[in-house]
């Protein structure tokens, strides 16, 4: 029996049938996949464009398009050396950049799986995943949940949590692309961070382990200002609080048409990356922005970073939301 909102929207290659679910609240309607947890779209109601980069193909998100609206887990973004250690435990994980560096959880990124949908509503649903102790070289037997909901009048709220049977990393992220004007390009958009400190990287885009402070430096967002992308290079980890904290407001985004989005997180850090190698079929890069609330990249290999340690007897909790409202 169909739940409410869902239709097909195609086959993996490897034959796994992949739905498609519409939830609508207030003045905003968003579609999900269960091929990857995907935020397919956004539309708010009296804008004519999508305000999230997304495809009708579900080849582009097998191939091109793998992290465009994906929620990208076990661990997002880099470990350094494609290991870490874990309670004294020495962990290797596979190196799929350059050869040496883990990104995204590697071939077993939730980003590449088909979610089971366990509920939907008219305004909400709910994705389940379990990975086995050991994929990736991940420990632990993991269930995962993540529940999209919408309240009136344009909130979209992600709640992702996950329990395991053994000590673990988890460090979820939603990989969407956002551009608010509807263009061939994010320049001209207005960004505003809610962050005193950033983490320079390496030629890897790895984390120095250094914790600058964003004053007197290109990466002050404190105040809101506009953005180019021939100006503003942008894949670095905005640091927000040491630890998880009650849900806050990080991030503003603002087109040039006054439209804005509003992003609050319980995560300690928000990542901006420019898309400059994230380029969907047909188009250019540089069309939108990735906003990623998580926790700080590599921080098992940093000395300082706040942990994404998670253990039998603790549930990982992370809620965002996103807040929509016309200039």
């Amino acid at each position: 029996m169909s739940q409410p909102g869902t239709s097909p929207f195609g086959v993996t290659s490897t034959g796994q049938a992949v739905q498609k679910v519409t939830i609508a609240a207030g003045d905003l309607t968003a579609t999900f996949l269960t091929w990857g947890a995907v935020l397919q779209s956004v539309r708010l109601k009296g804008v004519t464009h999508d305000l999230t980069l997304g495809s009708d193909l579900l080849a582009d998100y097998e191939g091109a398009m793998r992290h465009h609206g994906s929620l990208v887990g076990p661990v997002a973004n880099r470990f350094s050396g494609a290991k870490a250690v874990l309670k004294g435990r020495n962990l290797a994980f596979e190196p799929n950049q350059d050869g040496r560096i883990t990104l995204h959880s590697g071939s077993v990124g939730t980003h590449l799986k088909v979610w089971h949908l366990a509920e939907a509503t008219d305004s909400s649903v709910t994705f389940t995943l379990d990975l086995p102790d050991g994929e990736g070289g991940f420990p632990g037997n993991r269930q995962v949940t993540a529940r999209f909901s919408l309240h009136s009048p344009a909130t979209l709220q992600m709640e992702v949590t996950v329990t395991t049977d053994a000590a673990t990393f988890v460090n979820f992220v939603n990989h969407s692309y956002w551009n608010l004007d509807g263009t061939a390009n994010w320049s001209g958009h207005t960004l505003q961070v809610h962050a005193d400190r950033y983490l320079p990287t390496d030629e890897d885009f790895v984390p120095t382990g250094a914790i600058v402070p964003v004053a007197g430096t290109a990466m002050d967002f404190r105040s809101p200002r506009p953005i180019q992308s021939d100006a503003n290079p942008f894949d670095n980890n905005f640091c927000l609080s040491d630890a998880r904290r009650p849900l806050a407001d990080a991030l503003v985004l603002t087109g040039t048409s006054g439209l804005s989005m509003t992003i609050a997180t319980t995560e300690p850090g928000i990542q901006v990356y420019d898309g400059r190698n994230a380029v969907r079929p047909g188009r250019a890069a540089y069309e939108g922005l990735a906003i990623e609330a998580q926790f700080w990249p590599d921080a098992p290999n940093k000395q300082g970073f706040p942990s994404i340690e998670v253990m039998p007897e603790e549930t990982y909790r992370q809620i965002k939301e996103w807040r929509f409202a016309k200039g």
